[in-house]
């Protein structure tokens, strides 16, 4: 008689991959972050990390997943009091962001590598919940736009820059609007002098990120065009009208309001408005951009996590030829992103405008198009595990769209690196000299160099390949000059000789499976 065996016995399942420290098994990270200048932030790194990886964090990750915002417009006794009511692990996790200064290091410790620190920590907590770090890059990006009116910013830069979550304050934005979207220049939101020095705002915004903030730049029309405000979120004219439905980042409370007489200060130069908030925008693109690797940084790790301990056809998935050419092709779009995503903030600490501002808009646009292909790939290394809720590899594949969409949608963000070829003359030399550093150190590239720019009949109409050629350039170089000669072979073989249409047709004779072994320290 056969003995009896549970019905329910768990076999051929991974391993949860908690606890582990999210700093510490990314070597590309770690490598990226000494080379661009911030290898005094370890310790803040490593002790991220540990926060990151572990169950404490991933249970109040999908806690306040679970428990959407709830907009309360009214009291019991029909007082307007536009409350957003929000969960506990939603403060918990913003409250760990506020104290380790990821809204405000560069401005409390401006030293070499404090932008790369700032981005690394982005880039590590961002693996916990994407949702949350939207008011965390949004009080980080208003800095440099506040310093625009110097009264304002000696009024609220402390707060805004203090690593407290009760004493402190947080900035949202609200810029576009129903009839305009990423055309702000159509905006019908309207400023009138209150006689006062202030300004009395009347009308709608589409999109309000974060409606609890304490303060928020937002457009208006004045007699002068469009210009920038501050307007206090306790004002009593401030209407939250509704919070939107959103595919993804559910956690986070985007809301649609309305201005009814709200006092503004003006920021920056009347009727020079976007100018102003510009200032603002260029950094929460970088936030775009580091928010887009880590994401994919997270899904590499969790698809690698469980083809290391998933049996199929006798054997593990990772000792499987095709799924190491998938892996390794996850691995390679993944370190390239944290590469670039590192570079491009070392600009922001050398205040290299000319590379900084058209690497920024090139690189926001490409790493954030390809961040949903590559979640899309990496919850399929998990098969139907991965299309469950309980994995997380479903609202990775949900968020993924955002930063595409969010400071300019793809076609926008395309267009504007055109623009800024004619309007910043200084910016495309500046780039492209940073990708001929790597000349000579693969042929692969050497060629795509040669070809940049050569075959365009219509830039404006071709605007995506002429933009995604210029941020492959600059991955490969990146790579050429620092990353291990088996990802950057692999990279210029998938990348610049036109394969890889989809992930996982590396080319034979690429190491795949040392790839595959660097991505995720054991």
């Amino acid at each position: 008689m056969l003995a009896q065996r549970g019905s329910h016995e768990v076999l051929n399942q991974p391993p949860p991959l908690a606890p582990y420290n999210v700093f510490e098994a990314d070597l590309p990270l770690r490598e990226a972050l000494e080379r661009e200048g911030g290898g005094w932030g370890v310790d803040r790194l490593r002790d991220t990390g540990e926060l990151a990886g572990s169950p404490e964090a991933i249970e109040h990750s999908e806690r306040c997943e679970r428990n959407e915002p709830i907009l309360r417009t009214h009291d019991r006794y029909g007082h307007r009091i536009d409350e957003v009511e929000l969960d506990p692990s939603w403060h918990w996790l913003l409250r760990q962001a506020i104290e380790r200064e990821i809204h405000s290091l560069p401005w409390r410790e401006p030293r070499t590598g404090s932008h790369v620190v700032r981005a690394a920590l982005m880039y590590t907590w961002s693996q916990v919940n994407a949702g949350v770090m939207c008011p965390v890059s949004m009080t980080y990006s208003v800095i440099p736009a506040l310093r625009e009116a110097p009264d304002l910013a000696e009024e609220w830069e402390p707060r805004l820059t203090k690593p407290s979550y009760e004493d402190g304050a947080l900035s949202g934005m609200a810029m576009t609007e129903k009839q305009g979207g990423s055309d702000v220049r159509a905006n019908t939101t309207e400023a009138e002098p209150a006689g006062d020095g202030t300004w009395e705002i009347t009308g709608h915004k589409w999109f309000c990120s974060y409606p609890p903030c304490d303060i928020f730049l937002t457009l208006a029309q004045t007699p002068a065009g469009l210009s920038c405000f501050l307007i206090e979120g306790g004002d009593p004219g401030f209407r939250i009208q509704r919070l939107k439905d959103k595919l993804g980042t559910r956690s986070l409370p985007s809301s649609e309001v309305e201005f009814q007489g709200v006092r503004g200060r003006l920021v920056g130069e009347e009727g020079h408005g976007v100018r102003t908030i510009v200032r603002m925008v260029n950094h929460t693109r970088l936030d775009c951009l580091i928010g887009s690797a880590s994401a994919m940084r997270w899904g590499l790790a969790q698809a690698v996590h469980h083809a290391r301990h998933r049996t199929a056809f006798g054997r593990l998935l990772a000792q499987q030829p095709l799924m190491q050419n998938v892996l390794a092709d996850l691995a390679i779009e993944s370190e390239a992103a944290t590469a670039t995503a590192m570079r491009v903030a070392r600009a922001y600490d050398e205040q290299d405008a000319p590379f900084r501002r058209f690497a920024t808009a090139v690189m926001k646009y490409w790493v954030c198009k390809r961040a949903p292909q590559h979640a899309l790939e990496a919850l399929e290394c998990l098969g139907g595990n991965g299309y469950v809720e309980e994995s997380g590899m479903a609202r990775l594949l949900r968020d993924s769209p955002l930063n595409s969409i969010w400071e300019g949608s793809g076609n926008v963000a395309a267009l504007d690196v055109l623009r800024a070829t004619l309007k910043e003359p200084e910016g495309l030399p500046a780039f492209l000299a940073e990708c001929e550093l790597a000349r000579g150190g693969d042929a692969r590239l050497d060629a795509h160099l040669d070809r940049l720019g050569t075959q365009a009949q219509d830039p404006e109409f071709e605007a995506r390949r002429l933009v995604g050629d210029l941020a492959l350039a600059l991955q490969a170089s990146l790579l050429v000059r620092d990353a291990p000669p088996a990802v950057a072979d692999a990279f210029c073989a998938a990348r610049l000789d036109g394969g890889g249409r989809v992930f996982g047709t590396l080319p034979a004779g690429v190491d795949a499976e040392a790839i595959a072994q660097r991505a995720l320290a054991a």
